[in-house]
């Protein structure tokens, strides 16, 4: 270890120990250093000690102490939430919530023993503390600077170790403790630095009450549907050398199990933490290995902190700092596979308040953000090739989905390994019939407002070629929906839903009007006004894009999810990775085919996907920077809001899928089962 940074550090400890005793800066501004300074005591306690030892009860306390101040309970008056900040601190407000945030990440550097993280950030906490302590108040814009030049300074060396620890399995923190640890023992929940809530307590619990023959397979549907997400795509996974594993803390006995399991298969685990620095965090989006979020609001109130420091410098110095790091890890990430992720869900759904004082993106910014987006992903399809990769994502429910979690984690377990010979059959049914077409029309019912007209692609050699894909169960587990990129030209109308809950937040009474196969308009009803509304819609939704393509038109067809979804009443709960499954949805932004379109996919059936651009990915050939828009959000029609889904021929005439949320097509007739078996 670099002397220097051991140097830095002692001195920084010391200084910052010193602070809870002084007077130097004048109030209302000396609350927030001497309760940031106690913050930062208790952190260097962490890093400078060796914690496996303490007892559960021990390192419970610890953990609550961390986390305290962002706690629902305790948030009105935490510096973290930009509206307190402001109300105590005035112009300093948004920096000083800032500088809040960014600190807050030493709890992850102090138990992954990051010394020069936790070394800048002090030493950041000490420069702003000086400013304050000279006896004149510093002008806002000196902070400001104070935080920029942070960011600029450092921005380099963390995007090259956020790029390492994507590609390197020498990076294995993560790995290290789930292999090495008691997972009977739950202090070692403890031990990552991660909020422990009840969830990861209580998932951890009941995982251990498993057999670990049903450990295995509930491994092996996740890692099996990697492998033949391979096969399928016709992609070499003898290529590849590591596998990215993302889950929450919780879920070690599967994860453990899924190590040996992808080890067999010739790959090493690639684990790391969702991003804590604020050049690398995006949103409130969490890429990465978790525990329970501490309070929702305040992910939220920070999710465009890089507000702050966002300009076309900065785009420019990130986009370098990306490139010569994917070219110092080029050969690590040329044998990089991709994710597999272990998502969870059953959190009560969250609806956030919207606050001025927060940090918010200028007009400008949102676009420098979409050019950051769009260069950064070029950046890393070239050293990790869209082609070559592959991914899988599975979802489980955590305890706080209600009294039945026993029950319902057995459900998810067995709509996870449904019968896929057998959904893959009636799906080509379903194929056929949309093949013989260009249009489909969807209606809703009820209030449901939905009347949509899709536009398919020509299929020049019918025997040969599909528009849709037969999806079943494996890199988009659970089994259940045959999807298309449509045409945009010709497709629009209006998309509503009553609702519905994306990327973790709830949206009421959502609808989007799409024309050319584009939102040129949108309401929601979470907010008292409509500008706040079309806010929530534009930074959630449409990701500031001035317009969004349909990237893809699907048909669910895991009935027995949905019929589950209604006995257990949790379908307002369910990810986006089952809701899809549970009736018709539209995903907004790039195709499921993007930055792979020119991959052949084919079907069980022999017959190629040929449905993988639109006219906007096209543009790929000409402008790359043009044809994507790095999100791809599913908006799904519940079947109980779901009028008809009808195919139009040449003549005009319609062939019904679809009608009042029953599947009526010859040959489907199975998928209404699990509806006639509770109609009963």
């Amino acid at each position: 270890m670099d002397e220097w940074i051991l140097e830095r550090y002692d001195l920084a400890k010391e200084r910052i120990s010193e602070i809870p005793g002084e007077e130097l800066v004048p109030l209302p501004y000396r609350g927030f250093f001497t309760e940031e300074a106690q913050f930062l005591i208790k952190t260097i306690s962490v890093m400078d000690q060796d914690i496996a030892q303490r007892s559960l009860t021990e390192l419970k306390d610890q953990n609550y102490e961390l986390y305290r101040d962002i706690l629902p309970e305790n948030y009105d008056t935490c510096y973290g939430n930009p509206s307190y900040a402001e109300k105590v601190l005035g112009e300093y407000g948004k920096d000083i919530s800032f500088l809040y945030a960014e600190l807050h990440g030493t709890i992850a550097y102090s138990f992954e023993k990051k010394i020069w993280d936790m070394t800048v950030a002090m030493e950041l906490f000490l420069e702003v503390y000086s400013a304050f302590s000279q006896g004149e108040l510093p002008a806002e814009r000196e902070i400001r600077e104070i935080l920029t030049s942070y960011v600029n300074d450092y921005c380099q060396d963390m995007v090259e170790q956020r790029v390492r620890e994507s590609v390197d399995p020498e990076e294995n923190f993560a790995t290290n403790l789930i292999m090495n640890s008691d997972l009977n023992d739950l202090r070692y929940l403890y031990l990552y630095g991660e909020y422990v809530s009840e969830n990861e307590l209580e998932t951890a619990r009941f995982l251990n009450s498993l057999p670990q023959e049903e450990i295995d397979a509930m491994a092996e549907t996740y890692t099996e549907g990697y492998r033949i997400g391979f096969v399928v795509g016709r992609k070499n996974i003898k290529k590849k050398k590591t596998v990215n594993i993302r889950y929450n803390l919780g879920f070690e006995r599967m994860v453990k199990a899924a190590i040996l399991q992808f080890e067999k298969m010739g790959l090493k685990p690639v684990i790391f933490r969702y991003a804590t620095h604020a050049v690398n965090r995006k949103n409130q989006y969490r890429v990465g290995f978790t525990g329970g979020i501490a309070n929702p609001q305040y992910e939220y109130d920070h999710r465009q902190d890089s507000a702050l420091f966002l300009d076309s410098d900065f785009v420019k110095r990130k986009l370098r700092a990306m490139q010569t790091s994917y070219e110092k890890y080029k050969d690590l990430a040329a044998v990089h596979g991709g994710p597999a992720c272990i998502d969870t869900f059953g959190e009560t759904p969250f609806s956030p308040e919207g606050k001025g004082e927060c940090l918010t993106f200028s007009e400008s910014q949102q676009k420098l953000q979409l050019e950051l987006d769009n260069e950064s992903a070029q950046i890393v399809n070239r050293y990790i090739h869209g082609d070559e990769r592959s991914f899988t994502i599975i979802a489980y429910p955590v305890p706080e989905i209600g009294e039945n979690y026993p029950e319902i984690f057995r459900e998810i377990v067995k709509i996870n390994t449904l019968d896929y010979k057998k959904y893959q059959k009636i799906q080509q049914k379903i194929i056929d019939t949309l093949d013989t077409c260009e249009w489909v029309e969807v209606k809703g019912m009820g209030e449901n407002e939905t009347d949509l007209l899709i536009h398919l692609h020509l299929l020049t050699d019918p025997k040969k070629q599909t528009n849709f894909e037969n999806c079943v169960a494996d890199v988009n587990i659970p089994v259940g929906e045959v999807f298309t990129s449509p045409v945009l030209a010709g497709t629009g109308g209006i998309l509503h839903v009553s609702k519905v809950y994306l990327n973790g937040l709830q949206f009421r009474d959502l609808k989007l009007v799409i024309d050319c196969g584009q939102v040129i308009d949108y309401t929601c009803s979470n907010f008292e006004t409509e500008e706040e509304n079309r806010k929530y819609i534009e930074d959630n939704i449409l990701f500031h894009h001035p317009r969004i393509p349909m990237g893809e038109f699907a048909i669910g067809t895991n009935t027995t999810a949905y019929v589950a979804a209604k006995k257990y009443g949790i379908a307002d709960k369910l990810p986006i990775l089952i809701a899809e499954k549970m009736g018709p949805h539209f995903a907004f932004g790039d195709t499921c085919y993007s930055w792979s379109e020119d991959t052949p996919v084919f079907n069980p059936d022999g017959k190629e996907i040929i449905a993988r651009d639109n006219e906007i990915s096209e543009m790929r050939k000409d402008d790359v920077s043009l044809a994507y828009f790095g999100c791809h959000t599913d908006i799904t029609i519940p079947y109980d809001e779901l009028g008809s889904i009808r195919t139009i021929d040449d003549n005009g005439d319609m062939t019904s899928i679809i009608e009042k949320g029953r599947f009526v097509l010859p040959g489907t007739e199975e998928l209404n089962e699990p509806f006639d078996n509770t109609e009963k």
